[in-house]
């Protein structure tokens, strides 16, 4: 036994004086490396019997397995690395993120007294109101109540915040802005973009930190999205993660008191969008703003939207140079044509603006861009300076891509001729 002993720690002596030398270890070398443990387990397991043995040689193989697959680096390390971006982004973010209480002068009601019988003769009245009591609702003055919350973030240092219409488009609220460190500020409402569900208010105070904002054209179907908000109004910057679920989708919202608005263009996101959270940012994992979170689908299991922040851009810096948002305009109202309405209208394309007028108005608005170019009612616009009109492409939003001033081409079907007309766009009048 003792000379067994001592041959063995000979041949480990030798085996680790090789190891000691060698730089690198081939595929073989590994193979008989692995060959020589088990036979050395084999020779020291000889003289000893029970469970210790078993125990030993258990853990000795999984501790092998562990380190030859290395799955703790190849499974875990993405996942840290994951969670850390997510984490950065957040801590990036969040001090741009603020909290917005809407307040109102709501009525008082109280039961006031209330005689139903006062055109009876007096012996009848006499005795109602000595038998019986009657009341009814009065408004007693009024007193400010809050009767919402929203979210929006900081685009410049001196207090300049955008977040949605429907959260600040109520010209009889008052807004009062809760920044992340809790400071509280009065908010003026600056301007309301008729176009799309943004606005931008203004809290006075400076040195603040604007969000990062990044480009939404590029972002991509299952890439990480990052929602940051006032969730119900009461949970002040909640973060919710999921993906970028959907591009490009046409909605139809209706929010407090602002009646049904068709939104365009917008992201669709599984990230958990709540009551409270409209007009905070959708981030991306560099912490920058791609959407402003804008609706969601009720009874849906996270369906949420957010404008496209290229699509705001504009308004902002629109509010930065001029205190105002001015848009573009083309003056038409029209209906986008795809297979249904293609089908529905007998028409001869499948795609494009068919400019038609509503309830609302004519297709062609007077002194418009439109009318002094010569577009009529019932022609097809199928090109915006070179690009399709089509669901991707609304007509609305391309619009939107151009300034104020632009001489532009639009492709028109007018019957069965095709026709280019140039149109200068203006600044979208007030009362439009």
């Amino acid at each position: 036994m003792r000379k067994k002993l001592i041959i063995i720690i000979i041949l480990v002596g030798f085996v680790g004086g090789i190891l000691g030398s060698v730089v690198s270890v081939s595929a073989a070398r590994a193979s008989f490396f692995d060959s020589f443990f088990d036979f050395l387990k084999k020779e020291i397991q000889t003289p000893f019997s029970g469970n210790t043995t078993s125990t030993a040689t258990s853990t000795a193989t999984s501790t092998v397995m562990v380190e030859k697959d290395n799955i703790p680096v190849s499974i875990y390390k993405p996942v840290i690395d994951y969670e850390e971006m997510i984490i950065k982004s957040v801590e990036d973010a969040t001090p741009s993120v603020v909290s917005i209480v809407i307040s109102k002068d709501l009525p008082i009601i109280e039961q006031c007294p209330f005689n139903p019988f006062s055109n009876l003769p007096p012996e009848f009245n006499d005795f109602f109101i000595q038998n019986f009591q009657f009341s009814q609702p009065c408004e007693k003055g009024t007193k400010r109540q809050e009767v919402g919350g929203g979210s929006g973030f900081i685009v410049s240092e001196d207090g300049l915040i955008i977040t949605n219409k429907h959260v600040a488009g109520d010209e009889k609220a008052e807004y009062t802005v809760f920044t992340n460190d809790g400071k509280k500020y009065n908010a003026k409402v600056i301007a309301i973009d008729q176009t799309q569900d943004v606005a931008l208010i203004k809290i006075e105070v400076g040195n603040l930190k604007p969000a990062r904002i990044g480009n939404s054209n590029s972002i991509k179907l299952g890439q990480t999205a990052i929602a940051i908000g006032n969730a119900l109004g009461e949970f002040k910057n909640t973060v919710s993660v999921g993906v970028i679920s959907g591009l490009a989708r046409n909605i139809t919202a209706s929010g407090r008191g602002f009646g049904i608005e068709d939104i365009r263009g917008v992201i669709q996101t599984d990230a958990a969008i709540n009551p409270g959270n409209s007009g905070g940012p959708l981030l991306n994992l560099k912490g920058e703003v791609i959407g402003i979170n804008t609706a969601i689908v009720s009874g849906a299991q996270n369906i949420g939207f957010a404008i496209p922040i290229n699509q705001a851009k504009r308004a902002i810096e629109s509010v930065k140079k001029t205190g105002t948002i001015k848009t573009t305009y083309l003056g038409v109202r029209y209906i986008m044509i795809d297979e249904d309405v293609a089908k529905k209208q007998n028409l001869s394309v499948n795609y494009g603006a068919l400019v038609r007028g509503a309830k609302d108005g004519p297709g062609i608005l007077p002194n418009s861009p439109a009318e002094k170019a010569g577009i009529k009612a019932e022609d097809i616009i199928l090109e915006f300076n070179g690009v399709k009109v089509d669901e991707d492409n609304s007509l609305g939003n391309l619009i939107q891509r151009y300034n104020i001033g632009d001489t532009i081409t639009l492709k028109i079907l007018r019957g069965d001729k095709t026709l280019d007309i140039s149109v200068n766009l203006t600044e979208r009048p007030a009362n439009q």
